[in-house]
């Protein structure tokens, strides 16, 4: 059984950092390719940044500049940091893990799921 567990959310004002922490149970977490999704009220959920087990990484177009996604195999941790948050970053954010090959971007394509954290930006 493979359990993810978010942390790091809050309330921030517009400007301000934070940094997501994923915590992935499990023997094989060093070969899952993790991602970081966010869900805002009233839209679909997307992949923000996708990480390998070698630390090849892949990020949707919006996040390019502001996110960093990283990991740590020796703890099972996977982190994604956001600088300049901004009120449109508002969104409930998903770790996810993949067992297969490749960053995808589809929900669909993760075969677990954490509980998400909310982040909320105040302008």
């Amino acid at each position: 059984q493979v359990q993810l567990v978010e942390s790091g959310g809050g309330l921030v004002q517009a400007g301000g950092s934070l940094r997501l922490s994923c915590a992935v149970s499990g023997r094989a977490f060093s070969s899952y390719v993790m991602g970081w999704f966010r869900q805002a009220p009233g839209n679909e959920r997307e992949l923000v940044a996708g990480i390998t087990p070698a630390h090849s990484t892949r990020y949707a177009d919006f996040a390019k500049d502001r996110f960093t996604i990283s990991r740590d195999n020796a703890k099972n941790m996977v982190y994604l940091q956001i600088d300049s948050l901004q009120p449109d970053d508002t969104a409930v954010y998903y770790c996810a893990a993949r067992s297969s090959v490749g960053i995808y971007t589809r929900t669909t394509d993760y075969d677990y799921w954490g509980q998400g954290t909310q982040v909320t930006v105040s302008s």
